[in-house]
């Protein structure tokens, strides 16, 4: 990092994040096709892909969360200069994540149907998101790859190749969906399969290139990278410390989305397709807050490796107030245009105004999740991941019980369940700040 005796600037950390964010909105273009297309082929493929897509992606989480722990120490390798380090942790990790992958893979092709049934009441949409899960895990290998050169990108604040990364990614998966649901251009039409097969595809495409990219451009010498050297379990091992708790922060935190939408999915069809309208809509303007989550990791690990640790706690406010400038203004614009938005997804007029109050609930809900996103990325980045993951499962757990309350016992309306993401950031703001203030992270060595 260039600023080796004061505190990184508002300049330098916007920087490092902007790649991050493009290449996070480009990746969210993913998401975002997949449901707007969807929904104009039917409410039940539209309810099927978030619960399948919220099933590939609370597994993918687990090579995500691995990634994570890559990047804070490939990061804190970077902070103390040992650069020949961060190949061998790079290759190692790859392996490794070949490994999970292809378990994954197969829990997937074989088991998604036997896991799923009893959890999905209706059989049109547990039908359709058997269809969408068998092709769509196909592209977890890339993603895979794509976790990791992202991690080594991000730890080493190179981000640049992010954003070129991004781009081709979402462009080729608008085209592939385009010809692949509806049938365009004298392919087949696939519904909802296809756009599972453009995900996957898109996701290869841009493993090819990424890897191409640090093959031609990164000093491999340097950072001792690619080198496929024999498979080092140690060096795996130290990853697994960190990450491991990463690995199931993120699988939890996702697998209590699949649970919340679970008990949607109980109050009708209807419900499901206004929250998922409202899902897609809330990934994609929470990516400021994804991306300012990273840098935080990812500056907290090399401050500490350069010996700074003072600095910790003036960054993750620096931080904190881009990313709330940032999400307020965003907030603010949405507000005022909530039909438009929710009319990418939908063009009944009735679900859309139907879609508007729980829209608003979100909305306001995520001006706080710039702050608790912050709070809670300066624990990992301090590599007390394990304390970051009691944070997480005890948010979790008050979370779902306040969501089946107000779904199921109180069956109040959808906006009104949707309140329980007020808890949910509440409860992580407060637990992630008195971690901080308490400076008992200093002691951690990695």
């Amino acid at each position: 990092m260039s600023a080796h005796h004061s505190i990184p600037s508002y300049n330098h950390i916007w920087k490092i994040s902007l790649p991050i964010i493009l290449s996070l909105i480009a990746q969210n273009v993913v998401n975002v096709t997949d449901t707007a297309f969807l929904g104009r082929v039917g409410e039940v493929e539209l309810g099927a892909s978030a619960i399948a897509g919220l099933f590939y992606i609370s597994i993918f989480m687990l090579g995500f969360g691995f990634g994570i722990g890559g990047q804070i120490l490939i990061a804190r390798r970077n902070g103390e200069r040992n650069y020949s380090d961060i190949g061998r942790i790079t290759d190692n990790s790859l392996y490794f994540l070949f490994g999970l992958g292809l378990l994954l893979f197969i829990l997937v092709k074989f088991f998604s149907p036997v896991i799923l049934r009893p959890l999905i009441a209706s059989d049109d949409i547990y039908r359709a998101s058997i269809d969408f899960l068998q092709f769509r895990i196909y592209g977890i290998f890339f993603a895979f790859g794509n976790v990791l050169l992202r991690a080594f990108f991000i730890g080493t604040t190179s981000t640049k190749v992010l954003t070129y990364n991004a781009l081709i990614m979402a462009g080729a998966n608008v085209f592939l969906d385009y010809v692949l649901i509806f049938g365009n251009f004298g392919f087949p039409q696939m519904g909802i399969k296809g756009a599972a097969l453009a995900s996957s595809i898109s996701e290869a495409i841009s493993a090819v290139f990424f890897f191409s990219y640090t093959i031609y451009m990164v000093d491999l010498k340097k950072y001792n990278l690619l080198r496929f050297a024999r498979f080092e379990w140690k060096v795996v091992k130290t990853t697994l410390d960190i990450s491991f708790s990463v690995m199931l922060q993120y699988f939890l935190s996702l697998a209590g989305w699949f649970a919340f939408f679970m008990i949607i999915e109980k109050m009708g069809e209807r419900s499901l397709a206004i929250s998922n309208i409202v899902r897609s809509a809330y990934i994609v303007l929470m990516i400021p807050v994804f991306a300012f989550g990273s840098i935080t990791n990812s500056l907290v690990s090399n401050l500490i490796g350069e010996g700074k640790s003072d600095f910790v706690i003036p960054v993750i406010k620096k931080v904190a107030i881009l990313n709330f400038a940032l999400i307020g203004s965003v907030v603010l614009i949405s507000a005022f245009i909530p039909r438009t938005l929710i009319s990418i997804y939908t063009s009944d007029p009735e679900l859309i105004t139907q879609t508007v109050p729980t829209f608003y609930v979100v909305m306001s809900a995520l001006v706080m999740f710039s702050f608790a996103s912050i709070l809670f990325n300066g624990v990992s980045g301090t590599a007390n991941t394990a304390t970051a993951l009691w944070i997480e499962l005890a948010t979790i757990i008050i979370y779902l019980a306040v969501a089946w309350m107000l779904a199921v016992k109180l069956q109040l309306s959808i906006e009104l369940v949707w309140t329980s993401e007020y808890i949910y950031f509440l409860v992580m703001s407060i637990l992630s700040y008195l971690y901080l203030k308490s400076g008992r992270w200093r002691k951690k060595v990695i």
